[in-house]
């Protein structure tokens, strides 16, 4: 469980969609003056270099967040993520990439709060020397998965929870469900965004249909970029489900999707899913 690292798959094609998506929820939550927390239950490292060894070790990136650099077309919305990272980096380099808790931490306001959950022990020293002295922030060394219990709901009565578990062992889609069950009993009003991979095997349909059975508020928006590699695995996209989404979200991915989905296509069938 521990062996996950996201630096394997920093800038990939699931971090552009979850993060352009992340971005757009926040932004919207900036319009009304009352403060609001965002919980992350599996934040990672916070920042990632696209020099290292990990980010290069198949270069994932290369197929994500570099297919959206140098282009003079992008969306409004793409934009607005693409000068996020670029923002992170020293003028003229694209050597950063920024995790959801960076994300999220530069979007936010200041009267804001975030609670970030790592369990992997170097990636939570990290997280935790990325964010020493920011005042906005607490870090745990914990799953997250659990966290939703003890801070929910929140003392401003509005937030976002962001879950992106690994799902390196399957039981992670049913801890997904019951943190969703148990947050959504505490905190029926709150936005709940969880990502998930697209694998061959499918386990994301009914993942989907579990969170679209905790409510009528939903929003579930997935892209498929790549086929299966030579032995039939591989994650072929990826995707989100919105529990209670702003009312806007739709119609800015509706705006955004065929354009991504063209951008980051690695065969001929690509498409993308929004209802």
């Amino acid at each position: 469980m521990l062996a996950y690292r996201h630096a394997f798959h920093a800038g990939n094609h699931a971090d552009v969609l979850k993060h352009c998506v992340l971005q757009q929820i926040l932004l919207y939550m900036n319009q009304k003056d009352k403060p609001y927390w965002v919980i992350d239950t599996h934040a990672g490292a916070g920042m990632y270099s696209l020099e290292s060894e990990y980010a290069n070790t198949k270069g994932e990136y290369h197929n994500g967040v570099a297919r959206l650099q140098g282009r003079d077309d992008l969306p409004p919305v793409l934009q607005e993520y693409l000068d996020l990272v670029k923002a992170c980096n020293n003028k003229g380099e694209w050597t950063l990439y920024p995790g959801s808790p960076e994300i999220i931490r530069r979007t936010i306001r200041a009267e804001d709060r975030m609670r970030l959950f790592e369990l992997h022990p170097t990636d939570h020293d990290l997280l935790a020397e990325h964010f020493d002295r920011d005042r906005q922030a607490k870090i745990f060394k914990s799953d997250g998965f659990g966290a939703l219990k003890a801070l929910l709901p929140p003392p401003t009565k509005r937030g976002l929870i962001f879950m992106d578990p690994p799902y390196e062992i399957k039981s992670d889609y049913a801890k997904v469900i019951t943190a969703l069950e148990e947050g959504l009993s505490r905190f029926a009003e709150g936005v709940y965004v969880v990502w998930y991979p697209i694998l061959t095997r499918g386990d994301h349909i009914p993942l989907v249909e579990s969170m679209r059975a905790l409510s009528d508020k939903t929003l579930n928006v997935s892209i498929t970029v790549q086929e299966p590699d030579d032995r039939g695995f591989g994650m072929l996209g990826s995707g989100l489900c919105v529990i209670n989404p702003p009312w806007v979200l739709k119609e800015k991915l509706q705006n955004i999707l065929p354009y991504l989905v063209d951008a980051l296509a690695q065969f001929d069938g690509a498409h993308y899913e929004l209802s």
